[in-house]
């Protein structure tokens, strides 16, 4: 095949596929392009996930009526001058392809008035190619309206996910910006109903309180670090909010949203040892440094930067997120009591000796003592069900001890309560789910991504033995629950059903049902550290036994390790290894 130069129609649908994914991405370039207008209002309208329409709206410097024109070509743009300028780009577009690359996979309506200007100007434009200029009244400001995304590509069409998900997408994008912006007033309506609304206050605080809940908003842990000409600064959350995955890890790069495993990574690494495994926190810092100490120019999307000194970036990450934990965090105890088996013991260490040297002395030699011992791997656990079991008490508030036939059982008491939770009450679920109104219904609020979630979940919640019912906007209010849930937190049990949720997760009824009651029941178990009584105990033991999988919880965690009388003789030198 020979060797020719594109057309400029294919051109524009290739530049557009790299700017414009889906419909999110839409809503991300012509929000960027009204903040740097300095609106102080925008207004966002979807209709059908953003197929059928995305309308940005703002109250922005506008567009001379001498620059309708120049605004939607490609490569046009007020923003830069020089190749020099790439390197102190200030603003968060810069490249002039939005318009260009959104109009060729679309119907575009560009209608502007600048402040100079008495009348403002309407520009249509229909894959690519500009079909009527006119003069019309407008009120200052900008409204980009896309309509029929992808109609002329739609190959392109048949990749996007289905509304719900793409719907999400273009939720969590624009509670980003409310949260980075709250000088700015933000309202996002879906199909004619408002899902987002901030006030503009410019108080951070009060965005995160209206869109996440004044509960979660209470909780955020505000940091704040400087080093030199680098400013970090926003809220993390405690280790006692954690969310399932990243997603709620969000950065702004000199207020410029963007994805990066190195700070996710910095992040966690301030919260080192400090949460379990597979738990993630939730965080929004916003970092401002010199324009020229970061690359945006590395991305099609500008969603990933490139900085001059990262070690420098991500160290500060971790400091700022660790420090700010300590400065929250109780101090510990402090105690001179060194365990020696007895307090007389203790009493009679010699005052010149460090206790704690004596300790390490006597490890080390524990450690001795034990690598004489024959090391043994632990047999697998055998199938089936387990046998009758005679408990002995519980550990740390965390692990039943229970004895057996066959030896000694260390039982989690969060993994083994949320297997017993789940087979009940996925077994009541092919039936009548008995159900406890609550004495007080208990309102809560979620972000608008995992609101419109919820709601779509609300049929097999009902199912399920809850009672939900929408109460405002994005608000929720729950009058019922399981019988079965009637002890754990009604709010907990509700938001585990959209805080775990994956990205477009479709799966057949009956695996969406089990899932759903998973993650329910993983929140109501009983949690590690709760002290049970006696009776608790022994019911717990119980049930466990009459389950059809004891062994593991759920989600495939083990809830109980044997430690066979085989074992144990070989361990204490009872039994020669073999």
């Amino acid at each position: 095949m020979p060797i020719r130069i594109l057309s400029e129609e294919v051109a524009s649908q290739i530049a557009a596929g790299e700017v414009v994914e889906r419909p999110a991405s839409v809503v991300k370039e012509l929000m960027e392009n009204a903040l740097d207008a300095g609106a102080s209002q925008v207004v966002i309208r979807i209709e059908k996930a953003g197929r059928r329409l995305v309308e940005v709206a703002d109250d922005g410097v506008g567009i001379p009526r001498e620059e309708i024109r120049l605004a939607v070509q490609r490569h046009a743009t007020s923003k830069l001058e020089t190749a020099d300028d790439l390197f102190h780009i200030r603003t968060l577009g810069f490249r002039g392809e939005a318009l260009a690359s959104i109009g060729s996979v679309s119907r575009l309506t560009l209608t502007s008035r600048s402040a100079k200007d008495k009348s403002g100007m309407r520009l249509i434009m229909e894959g690519g190619q500009i079909k009527t200029v006119e003069e019309t009244g407008a009120p200052a400001g900008t409204v980009v309206r896309v309509e029929d995304l992808f109609y002329n590509v739609p190959a392109r069409l048949k990749f996007l996910k289905r509304d719900l998900t793409e719907r999400q997408q273009i939720d969590a994008l624009v509670t980003r910006y409310a949260v980075a912006y709250p000088e700015r007033r933000f309202q996002l309506y879906h199909d004619g109903q408002v899902t987002l609304q901030t006030a503009g206050s410019g108080d951070r605080r009060e965005v995160l309180a209206t869109l996440y809940g004044i509960e979660l908003a209470r909780q955020m842990l505000e940091i704040t670090l400087e080093d030199g000409d680098m400013r970090i600064n926003g809220f993390i959350s405690p280790v006692s909010l954690t969310r399932s995955n990243r997603r709620e890890m969000t950065f702004f790069i000199n207020g410029r949203w963007v994805q990066d495993v190195m700070l996710s990574s910095s992040v966690l690494q301030g919260y080192h040892t400090l949460l379990m495994v597979g738990r993630y926190p939730f965080t929004v810092l916003f970092i401002s440094l010199p324009p020229e100490e970061v690359d945006v120019n590395v991305h099609p999307a500008k969603a990933e930067v490139r900085f001059r000194q990262p070690d420098r970036v991500f160290g500060a990450v971790q400091r700022a997120v660790r420090r700010g934990l300590l400065a929250y965090s109780a101090p510990p105890p402090i105690t001179t009591t060194v365990w020696r088996g007895s307090p007389r013991q203790s009493a009679a260490v010699p005052p010149m000796i460090d206790p704690a040297w004596e300790m390490a002395a006597e490890t080390k030699t524990a450690q001795r003592e034990v690598s004489t011992v024959p090391s043994v791997t632990q047999p697998n656990l055998p199938s089936g069900q387990v046998p009758l079991l005679r408990l002995l008490g519980q550990i740390g508030a965390t692990y039943l001890v229970a004895e057996g036939p066959d030896g000694l059982y260390l039982i989690d008491q969060h993994a083994a309560h949320e297997r017993v939770l789940f087979e009940k009450l996925l077994s009541q679920s092919r039936g009548d789910v008995p159900t406890q109104i609550l004495l007080e219904p208990v309102v809560f609020q979620l972000p608008p991504h995992g609101a419109q979630l919820l709601t779509e979940q609300l049929p097999l919640l009902t199912r399920l033995g809850f009672d939900v019912e929408p109460f405002g906007m994005n608000t929720f209010r729950v009058r019922a629950l399981p019988a079965l849930l009637t002890k754990s937190d009604p709010v907990a049990a509700v938001r585990a059903v959209v805080e775990d949720f994956e990205e477009d997760e479709t799966p057949l009824q009956a695996e969406q049902e089990a899932r759903l009651i998973a993650r329910v029941c993983k929140r109501a178990a009983v949690k590690a550290g709760q002290a049970l009584t006696p009776e608790e105990q022994s019911a717990l033991l119980r049930d466990l036994e009459a389950c059809q999988s004891p062994r593991t919880c759920p989600h495939g965690r083990p809830t109980m390790i044997h430690l066979s009388v085989d074992l144990l003789e070989r361990q204490f030198g009872r039994r020669g290894s073999r």
